[in-house]
């Protein structure tokens, strides 16, 4: 029997419950939230699909899931320029994830922005192992990248390292064919804005990050050991400790099996230790 424990079951949250249940990756839901009606209403709106899934909402049963889903806490809005900005308001709910797995031994998704700061603290911590830690971003960013790409008739596969955040670094070496400086930085400009544009017209993005998480739990529950864009706890990986980062990780059912450190060029390693010591300087600033 496969457990999934989805923390914060908003629009995020409540679309990855379903998704998984409808695609037949899990046996049991462990659903919680601090918003009551909220948190009633979702598990009695998937007990309506009829699936063949038990549902539950008692939080006690955490730390008996196989995949935990962070994605409590408050969302970015348009009034939120970065989503550094919601560090001081979500790690609070951070803390009490930390408390609700108690002896969790699964692996741990991390949703909650900012990103690569909260998977950092919930993995120091938890005390769990960094590489049962995922933060998640990094596939979702590299679709926005791709369509960019594709836009301008770019060939080649588009990858996004770095922070999932205004220091994200498209990785334009696995590009077929050059891609000019200015390029690079309108691209770049671009990925920053793209989620914004989103949440003016919507309130917050749901379909592109639910189905990338979804897509990646089947991949750890199926042990795909695919090559994937993931923020990972780094000890000396890429010359960055003291934080996580998106980085090229092998996904498999252990977690994260590997770190592949890929050649970057000038540009990217520039963009990329940048983003290393921007979130080295949120993680300083953790309670830790």
């Amino acid at each position: 029997m496969t457990r999934l424990c989805v923390m914060g079951v908003g629009k995020i949250g409540g679309e990855v419950a379903f998704l998984a249940s409808v695609l037949g990756l899990v046996d049991e839901l462990i659903l919680h939230d601090t918003y009551a009606p909220l948190l009633e209403a979702q598990q009695l709106d998937l007990l309506h699909t009829g699936l063949d899934i038990e549902v539950s909402s008692d939080s006690r049963s955490a730390e008996s899931a196989d995949i935990c889903l962070f994605a409590a806490g408050s969302p970015r809005n348009p009034s939120i320029k970065t989503r550094a900005d919601l560090l001081s308001a979500n790690l609070p709910v951070a803390d009490a994830a930390v408390r609700t797995l108690g002896r969790f031994d699964g692996i741990l998704i991390t949703v909650t922005n900012p990103m690569d700061a909260n998977n950092y603290y919930l993995c120091k911590k938890s005390g769990i192992d960094r590489h049962r830690c995922i933060g998640f971003g990094g596939q979702l960013d590299s679709a926005r990248f791709n369509l960019a790409l594709a836009e301008r008739c770019i060939p080649g596969e588009g990858w996004v390292l770095g922070e999932h955040g205004e220091h994200q670094v498209p990785v334009f070496g696995t590009i077929n064919g050059g891609v000019l400086p200015d390029m690079r930085e309108e691209i770049l400009t671009e990925l920053r804005g793209s989620s914004m544009e989103v949440i003016n017209g919507k309130g917050g993005t749901v379909f592109g990050p639910a189905y990338h998480i979804t897509n990646l739990i089947r991949q750890i529950l199926q042990d795909s050991r695919q090559t994937i864009p993931c923020s990972s706890v780094l000890d000396g990986e890429y010359g960055l400790d003291r934080c996580s980062l998106g980085v090229p990780v092998q996904i498999g059912k252990e977690g994260i099996r590997t770190i592949e450190e890929w050649p970057l060029d000038g540009w990217e390693r520039q963009k990329f230790d940048a983003a290393g010591a921007f979130v080295q300087g949120l993680c300083k600033n953790l309670d830790l």
